[in-house]
């Protein structure tokens, strides 16, 4: 798969990973009808994932100003089809207005423009990102815990995803991620505030989130891939 030519590279970092689980049920219906549920042991996952992109860049070009470097907040579930795993995300949050512009055209990816802010004080880390729009904000302080964690079977199947799907105008696509496999540290902190995924019903947010930190990944992203 890596072998064709890649369309856009990245640097993601401070990633924060938070789930949650919770019942099938509760998101089948927002899943469009192509794609699988992907469980783990009869559960569904929620993931927060939040990162600072930089050196964001297209192939065969220098990073362009004010396109280069954001903020994000994505929220995803993990998915299959015909027998792939990968993501599909509910929402995309970005701080700044020119990559949601750019990314929502043809309504591609659901980006939604937001106000974001991300702050470091000594080890401890706070994320506050507020999309106007749906009235959706995170409020959260967290602080990696400072050996590596070793990679585990849930922390793997959670963060080793390396496509996501996304509908448009009928028609499925995949979209195609590499980078070197995740070296994660666990997390403490506290979920202060959490309106995100407001269409969503259940109590999941009541529960402590698993929570894992990677200070660095690079990330390429290949052309879109229509699915048959």
């Amino acid at each position: 798969m890596w072998k064709k030519p890649w369309m856009m590279t990245q640097e993601w970092h401070h990633v924060l990973f938070l789930h949650w689980s919770v019942s099938p049920e509760e998101i089948r219906k927002y899943i469009p009808a192509e794609l699988e549920l992907n469980l783990y042991k009869g559960k569904a996952w929620i993931g927060f994932v939040f990162f600072q992109v930089k050196e964001n860049r297209p192939r065969f070009m220098p990073c362009l100003p004010g396109l280069q470097s954001f903020l994000e907040l994505n929220v995803r579930t993990y998915v299959t089809y015909k027998g792939k795993a990968g993501a599909y995300f509910f929402s995309l949050d970005a701080n700044n207005p020119f990559i949601v512009k750019l990314a929502t055209f043809g309504k591609f990816l659901p980006y939604r423009n937001a106000e974001i802010n991300f702050k470091k004080h000594k080890k401890t880390f706070s994320i506050h990102s507020k999309c106007e729009y749906e009235n959706e904000s995170l409020l959260t302080t967290f602080e990696p815990v400072a050996r590596p964690l070793e990679s585990t079977q849930l922390n793997t199947w959670l963060t080793e995803r390396y496509c996501l799907w996304t509908k448009t105008n009928g028609q499925l696509f995949r979209v195609d991620i590499s980078h070197s496999p995740w070296r994660l540290q666990n997390a403490t902190g506290i979920v202060y505030e959490n309106t995100m995924t407001s269409f969503l019903k259940g109590n999941y947010k009541e529960e402590r989130p698993l929570a894992h930190y990677s200070r660095l990944k690079k990330a390429r992203l290949y052309p879109p891939v229509l699915e048959n």
